[in-house]
């Protein structure tokens, strides 16, 4: 008996050790935490920065261009879809359509993040904003669930961490990619980058039946869209990835609620 106990005790004993520490860090330990834990997202932002700056640089774009696109924009998926398109000469209001569809998912973290991080000040929010991006949303909602006790100031410096070595190294990598992108040689894939990145986003937030039905349908109507115009199939999607989720969780809770 006491072995088939041990286990969860020690999982129990780890996770109120664990808290107890992310508790007692200041705000700026908490931004040396957010970079050390963001780090393992190098091994992906590396090759994923240098791929949109060579794909940049290809497709016709001087530095300074490359420059203000990552760092206005600063968002992967965003600026590959309209560098494709506008390589294409697709009309800019189909570019912005699609960079925009592409990227409606922020609205999702966005609302996932207003209740750990809604009482900040508007500045505050404004730059969490502005740094809201699928590497610093993962790592971020993750911690704040796994220790909801957590102060503001400690749940921004977190962020803020994430934010400086993500974005940082996004920012750094694409112009790196556009100065030395022809020095590369075409033996070396760099788009590996981009499924391996959403794949460790995604993997370990599997944890229910809802989330896994919402990335299968996701996943299945992904495949059956791929023909239609750029952001517009992810976008579908996505919509009836939620509401798949959202109906399987409603479906397990009326299950759940004679027994409770």
């Amino acid at each position: 008996m006491t072995h088939t106990s041990d286990p969860k005790s020690r999982r129990s004993a780890a996770l109120a050790a664990s808290r107890a520490r992310a508790l007692a860090r200041s705000p700026m330990q908490s931004v040396w935490h957010g970079m050390v834990q963001s780090l393992p997202f190098l091994l992906v932002m590396v090759p994923f920065g240098l791929l949109f700056g060579v794909v940049a640089d290809a497709a016709g774009y001087d530095l300074a261009q490359i420059t203000g696109f990552t760092v206005l924009v600063l968002a992967g998926a965003s600026q590959f879809t309209a560098i494709q398109l506008l390589s294409d000469n697709a009309p800019i209001w189909l570019v912005l359509l699609s960079s925009l569809a592409v990227n409606l998912r922020m609205a999702m973290y966005s609302a996932s993040l207003v209740p750990w991080l809604g009482g900040a000040s508007q500045p505050a929010r404004m730059a969490v904003a502005y740094a809201l991006v699928d590497q610093t949303f993962a790592l971020s909602v993750d911690y704040f669930q796994n220790t909801p006790q957590l102060r503001m100031a400690q749940r921004l410096g977190y962020f803020t961490g994430t934010a400086i070595l993500i974005c940082g190294s996004w920012m750094l990598f694409s112009l790196l990619g556009a100065t030395l992108g022809r020095a590369i040689p075409d033996t070396i894939p760099l788009d590996f980058a981009v499924p391996i990145t959403f794949l460790a986003m995604i993997a370990p937030a599997l944890r229910s039946l809802p989330h896994a039905a919402a990335a299968g349908v996701a996943v299945v109507m992904s495949l059956l869209l791929v023909g239609l115009p750029a952001g517009v199939g992810p976008m579908i999607a996505a919509l009836l990835a939620m509401l798949t989720g959202a109906a399987v969780e409603l479906r397990l809770n009326r299950q759940q609620g004679p027994a409770a």
